[in-house]
């Protein structure tokens, strides 16, 4: 078995596609009316839908989930991310953790939970 696709609710699907292409360059790879297919596996799908198909609440920022992506240079990121979405909502800016990674953490539009952290190393067995 293999994982295909992460799935995301939005409520603006352009004002998502614009997001996830200007900061992580993530690209349209199918329209499927309501549910759009990024690069990298990311499923933008229609509130409206979701709510049909659950018969429940959406909870934005539910905090039990996160999308995480990794940055070489995440000064330049952050300047991106200052740049362009001013009014983001950081859960943490820029901080270290013990390890040596660096990361931030931040709302997309819709609350779903994004981190961006510099690669971590991999231990190698010798």
């Amino acid at each position: 078995m293999k994982l295909k696709n992460v799935l995301i609710v939005v409520k603006d699907m352009e004002r998502s596609k614009r997001f996830y292409h200007d900061l992580f360059g993530l690209e349209m790879v199918l329209n499927n009316d309501g549910n759009i297919i990024l690069t990298e596996g990311l499923v933008l799908q229609d509130e409206k839908i979701w709510r049909e198909f659950l018969k429940r609440d959406i909870v934005p920022k539910n905090n039990s989930c996160e999308l995480y992506f990794e940055e070489n240079d995440i000064e330049v990121f952050i300047d991106k991310l200052e740049k362009l979405y001013p009014d983001v909502t950081y859960v943490n800016k820029l901080m270290a953790h013990s390890w040596g990674q660096k990361v931030i953490r931040f709302y997309d539009p819709d609350g779903n939970l994004i981190e961006v952290g510099t690669p971590m190393r991999q231990e190698r067995n010798t």
